[in-house]
């Protein structure tokens, strides 16, 4: 399982280099305040952080992490003068141990095992991809890769209703996506009170909260689903105001 998942990976990865390569890194993306340098400078940062976490598990649980760490250290990549070769080599990193990584993985949430770090990947590099994408007016055709995000963004679930003070539901929800070849996708039981449905690509910008909710055409079915849909996230960290 873990090599199609760094297949996947390295395949989004290498979509998004592609989109990168030449492009002015200075030019504002949708998320305030960054740059598709700073874009960038994220995933190199953060695929430093998971090889960290995996060589010295202490040295990672030991770094200060400030309020202002995300922003700061993605400002300070964006101007470095190599920096798609520095990305380049950071995640040829990662993907080399997590290839050989076993057990759990620390993390700045719940610990990891190798496949859903990789997974975890894979969303970030997808959804940091969208904002590049969008900053450079560019439309990309979703893949069969956004399952991936769509699968984590099912998972974490709980975690979402945690992060935003609520009680994790006891209810299961139902969730039915369309993939972008007409392929159906699903999760939970058949039979829940609670459903989501709607387009793959439409779930994906959803969870990492690429696109407004009114935008989307995810329908939700049940007090648990309708309740979940405005906090989902599938990443790690405190809530935000979206990108």
């Amino acid at each position: 399982m873990i090599t199609e998942l760094l297949a996947d990976l390295d395949a989004e990865s290498r979509d998004l280099d592609a989109l990168v390569d030449g492009a002015d890194r200075s030019l504002p993306t949708p998320a305030q305040g960054w740059t598709i340098g700073h874009q960038i400078g994220h995933l190199m940062w953060t695929d430093k952080a998971a090889v960290l976490a995996i060589t010295d598990p202490e040295a990672f649980q030991a770094q200060p992490l400030t309020a202002d760490i995300v922003d700061r250290t993605a400002a300070e990549a964006a101007v470095l003068p190599d920096l798609l070769e520095l990305w380049r080599d950071s995640r040829r990193s990662l993907r080399e141990h997590l290839a050989r990584a076993t057990g759990k993985i620390v993390w700045f949430g719940p610990p990891m095992s190798p496949a859903s770090m990789a997974t975890a990947r894979i969303m970030e590099t997808w959804a940091h991809g969208q904002d590049v994408a969008d900053a450079l007016g560019v439309v990309r055709e979703p893949t069969s890769r956004i399952r991936h995000v769509c699968h984590l963004g099912v998972r974490t679930m709980g975690f979402a209703f945690l992060l935003n003070g609520l009680a994790a539901p006891d209810a299961e929800v139902r969730v039915e996506l369309t993939g972008p070849g007409g392929e159906s996708w699903t999760w939970g039981p058949e039979d829940a009170e609670n459903r989501v449905s709607g387009p793959a690509l439409d779930f994906a910008w959803l969870v990492t909260q690429r696109r407004d909710r009114e935008q989307l055409a995810v329908e939700a079915t049940g007090p648990v689903a309708r309740e979940w849909l405005p906090i989902a996230q599938a990443f790690a960290g405190p809530p935000g105001g979206g990108r």
